[in-house]
C-alpha cells in the first residue's frame, strides 16, 4: 500500500517537475525589432497630433496657468526629433547626423512642414538604431547622450519611448485648449 502511494505521488508530481524544468515559450522576434514596434506605437500618436494643429498655431504657447518658459509647439517636435537624433546616435556609437542644438533642435526650423519633416526624419533614424539592438549588444556599455557616463542601448530605447510620450501629452493640452481633438481620441 505505500509503495502503492509512492508510486502514485510520484506520477502526480512528474508533470509538475517537468514543467518546472522546461523553458518557457518564447517570441521569437529580435529584440531591435520588438523595441522598435513600441517606439513605432507611440510616434503614432505623437506624429498625427502635431499635424492635427494648424500651421497658425505652431507657436502656440499657454499663457493662463502656469506655463512661463514652456516650449511651443514647434519647440516640442523641434526637441523630440533632436532628442530621437541624439539618443540614436549613441546607440549606433555615431555622431548625430544632423544638427540637434542643446537637444532642442535648428531653432531656425519654425514653419510646420520643415518642423514635421526634422521630426518624421528623426523617428527614421532612431528606429534604424533600434533594429541594430540584439541581445548581444542589448546590454552593452554606450556613452550616454546626456553626459552622464555610461549607458546601455535597451535603456535608451527606454528613454525614447517615454520621452515621446511625454511629449505627446503636452501636444495633446494643447490641441485641446485650441479646441482640437488629437487624432488618437476622436
Amino acid at each position: 500500500m505505500i509503495r502503492n502511494a509512492t508510486v502514485l505521488a510520484a506520477l502526480l508530481a512528474a508533470p509538475g517537475l517537468a514543467a518546472q524544468t522546461a523553458e518557457p515559450p518564447r517570441i521569437e522576434k529580435p529584440l531591435g525589432a520588438t523595441l522598435d514596434a513600441s517606439l513605432g506605437y507611440a510616434e503614432k500618436e505623437f506624429v498625427p497630433a502635431l499635424e492635427a494643429m494648424p500651421e497658425s498655431k505652431f507657436a502656440f504657447v499657454p499663457t493662463a496657468g502656469e506655463f512661463k518658459g514652456v516650449r511651443d509647439v514647434a519647440a516640442q517636435a523641434r526637441h523630440v526629433g533632436a532628442v530621437n537624433y541624439w539618443v540614436g546616435s549613441a546607440i549606433l556609437g555615431e555622431k548625430p547626423p544632423v544638427d540637434v542644438g542643446k537637444g532642442d533642435g535648428p531653432a531656425a526650423l519654425k514653419d510646420k512642414a520643415e518642423v514635421l519633416a526634422y521630426l518624421k526624419g528623426s523617428y527614421e533614424y532612431v528606429h534604424r538604431a533600434l533594429q541594430s539592438i540584439t541581445d548581444r549588444n542589448a546590454l552593452v556599455a554606450v556613452k550616454s547622450p546626456f553626459g552622464q557616463g555610461d549607458t546601455s542601448r535597451v535603456a535608451l530605447a527606454n528613454i525614447l519611448l517615454a520621452h515621446t510620450m511625454d511629449h505627446y501629452g503636452q501636444v495633446v493640452v494643447y490641441l485641446r485648449m485650441n479646441g482640437i481633438v488629437p487624432p488618437a481620441s476622436r
